[in-house]
C-alpha cells in the first residue's frame, strides 16, 4: 500500500505540474503582452512580500503532520480528531496575524515597489494577494489528513481541475478586459473553491473529523510541537532570507528591469523544481511510515534507491535548464529577454543544488528533525546575503545566485550529513562525502559534456536546433548513467521499477 500510494502521489504530482507549468507559460505571455512587463514584475515582488507573510506559519502543519503519522498507523481517531482541532485553531490564529501584519505593511509599499506606471492602485492589488493568502490559511487545515494518509492524488487531482478551469478564465479576462484587478480577483476565487472542495471531500474519507472532540492535546505532543514549531520558525525566517530575497537583492543593486528579465527564467526553473519537488513530495508520508516499522538496514537500502533517484532527475533536469531555457525564453517571450549563459550556467547549477537536497530533506522531515539543527538555517541564509552581495560587485547577476550556491553547501555538508546520514541512517560522514561528492563531480561532468556536445553542433533552423538540444540533453546524461550505473543495486531498482510500469500499462491496454 505505501509503495501503490507513492507512485499515485507521484504520477497525479506530475500531471498536475505539467498543467501548471503549461499554463503558467500562457499566462505569462498574456500578462506580457496584454498588460506589460511591468505587472509581471509586481507580481514577482508581491510574491516575495507575502513568502515573507507566511513565515507567519511557524512550520505548524509540518509539526502537526509528523504526529498524526502514529495515530493514523494505530487508527487511533481520538487523537487524530485531538490534533486536526488543534490545527484548526492554530491556522485561524495564524490568518487573523497575517491580515494584522499585511495591513502594516501597506504604509511602506511605495518605498517598496518604487515607481510604476500602472492604472491600477497598488494598494488594492496588494490587498488581493493577501487575502488570496488569508482565505487559504481558513481552509487549507484538512489538507494535513489527506497527505498523512498517503494520498496527496485526492489534493492533486482537485487542484489540476480548479486550476485548469480557473486559468482558462483568467486568460480569456486578461485578453479582453486587459484589467489587473480581474486577474487577481479570479485568482482569489479559484483558491476559496479549491479549498472548500478539499474540505469537503476530506470530511467525506474521514467523517470522523467533524465529530466533537472535548478532550485536550496530551502534554507531551503539545510539548514536542511546540518545541518543533520554536525549530521551524527558524527554518522558515531563513528559507525566506534564503530563497525569497533575491528579488529584492537585485533590485535594489541591479534595477527593477533586471528583476523582470530574471522573472521568465525564474518562472520556468521554479515550475520544474515544483514538478520534481512534488514527485518527492509523495514520499514523505511513506518514508515516515518506513521509518516507524522497519529496521536500520531497509531504511538505508530505501535511502539510497531514492537518493540515486534524486540524482538522475536533478542532473537531467539541470542538463536541460542549460541546453533548453534560453530556446524555451525565445519562444514564449522573445529573444530581447535572453540572459548570457555565464548567469544561465549559474541558475542551472543553483537549481542542481537544490534539487539533489529534496531526498535528504523528505528523510529529515519524515524524522521530525527540525529543533535539531534549528540554527543551521540562520547560518544558510547568513552565507547567501552575504556571499550574494559580494559576489554581485565582481559578476552581477550571476554573483546573486553564485551566494545561493554557496549557502546550500551549508546543508550539504554538514546539517545533512550530521543529522540524516549519521542521525537518522546511522552511517558514518566519511561515506557521505564519498557519495556527496561522487554525484556532484559527476553531475558537471555530464552536464559540460552534454553543453559542449551541442556546441559543437550547428543547426541553421531554430526548432531544429531547440529539438536537437532536448534529445541531447535527455540522451547523454542517461546514457552515461547507464554505463556508470549499469551493475548497481541502485540503478537496477530504478530500471525494474520503469519496466514494470511500462508492461502493467501495456497488460492494462
Amino acid at each position: 500500500m505505501r509503495t501503490q500510494n507513492s507512485i499515485k502521489n507521484a504520477i497525479t504530482a506530475v500531471i498536475m505540474q505539467i498543467s501548471v507549468i503549461l499554463f503558467g507559460f500562457i499566462i505569462q505571455k498574456v500578462l506580457l503582452n496584454y498588460l506589460g512587463l511591468e505587472y509581471t514584475g509586481l507580481n514577482s515582488l508581491f510574491s516575495n512580500i507575502i513568502s515573507m507573510l507566511a513565515i507567519v506559519e511557524l512550520g505548524i502543519g509540518s509539526a502537526i503532520t509528523f504526529h498524526l503519522y502514529k495515530p493514523i498507523a494505530e487508527d487511533d481517531r481520538q487523537q487524530i480528531k485531538i490534533l486536526m482541532k488543534f490545527y484548526k485553531i492554530c491556522y485561524r490564529v495564524i490568518a487573523v496575524i497575517v491580515f494584522i501584519i499585511g495591513i502594516i505593511i501597506i504604509p511602506f509599499l511605495p518605498k517598496i515597489v518604487g515607481e510604476v506606471n500602472i492604472d491600477e492602485s497598488i494598494v488594492i492589488i496588494y490587498l488581493l494577494f493577501l487575502l488570496d493568502t488569508i482565505l487559504s490559511y481558513l481552509f487549507t487545515y484538512k489538507r494535513t489528513i489527506i497527505i498523512a494518509n498517503q494520498r496527496n492524488y485526492y489534493i492533486n487531482i482537485i487542484h489540476t481541475a480548479t486550476y485548469t478551469f480557473f486559468t482558462i478564465i483568467q486568460i480569456v479576462v486578461t485578453i479582453y478586459l486587459k484589467n489587473f484587478y480581474a486577474y487577481l480577483i479570479i485568482k482569489v476565487i479559484s483558491r476559496f473553491i479549491e479549498n472548500i472542495i478539499i474540505s469537503h471531500f476530506a470530511n467525506k474519507l474521514y467523517p470522523f473529523i467533524k465529530e466533537k472532540e472535548d478532550k485536550k492535546m496530551p502534554k507531551e505532543v503539545l510539548d514536542d510541537i511546540i518545541k518543533k514549531v520554536k525549530a521551524l520558525f527558524v527554518h522558515k525566517i531563513s528559507s525566506f532570507l534564503v530563497s525569497g530575497t533575491d528579488n529584492i537583492i537585485i533590485s535594489t543593486f541591479l534595477g527593477v528591469t533586471t528583476v523582470g528579465y530574471y522573472s521568465n527564467y525564474s518562472m520556468v526553473i521554479n515550475a520544474l523544481t515544483i514538478l520534481i519537488s512534488q514527485i518527492f513530495a509523495g514520499l514523505t508520508a511513506s518514508i515516515g511510515n518506513l521509518l516507524v516499522k522497519e529496521n536500520n538496514d531497509k531504511i538505508y537500502e530505501v535511502f539510497k534507491k531514492i537518493y540515486f533517484i534524486n540524482f538522475v532527475v536533478g542532473v537531467i533536469g539541470t542538463t536541460g535548464i542549460v541546453l533548453v531555457i534560453n530556446n524555451i525564453i525565445t519562444i514564449c517571450f522573445g529573444e530581447q529577454y535572453i540572459l548570457s549563459m555565464f548567469i544561465v550556467f549559474t541558475l542551472a547549477f543553483t537549481f542542481y543544488f537544490n534539487i539533489t537536497r529534496q531526498c535528504m530533506g523528505q528523510f529529515k522531515e519524515a524524522a521530525g528533525i527540525f529543533y535539531e539543527d534549528r540554527f543551521i538555517p540562520l547560518i544558510e541564509s547568513l552565507v547567501n546575503l552575504v556571499f550574494s552581495i559580494i559576489f554581485l560587485k565582481f559578476f552581477g547577476l550571476a554573483g546573486v545566485f553564485m551566494g545561493t550556491i554557496m549557502s546550500s553547501m551549508v546543508l550539504h555538508l554538514y546539517s545533512y550529513p550530521k543529522f540524516v546520514y549519521k542521525g537518522v541512517l546511522k552511517r558514518r560522514y566519511k561515506e557521505y562525502l564519498k557519495m556527496f561528492f561522487s554525484y556532484t563531480c559527476l553531475a558537471i561532468i555530464i552536464i559540460l559534456a552534454s553543453y559542449f556536445i551541442k556546441d559543437s553542433i550547428s543547426a541553421n533552423n531554430f526548432i531544429i536546433s531547440t529539438i536537437l538540444s532536448i534529445i541531447i540533453a535527455i540522451m547523454i546524461p542517461t546514457i552515461i548513467i547507464i554505463i556508470l550505473f549499469r551493475k548497481k543495486d541502485e540503478y537496477k531498482f530504478f530500471k525494474e521499477m520503469i519496466i514494470n510500469k511500462i508492461l502493467r500499462r501495456k497488460e492494462s491496454l
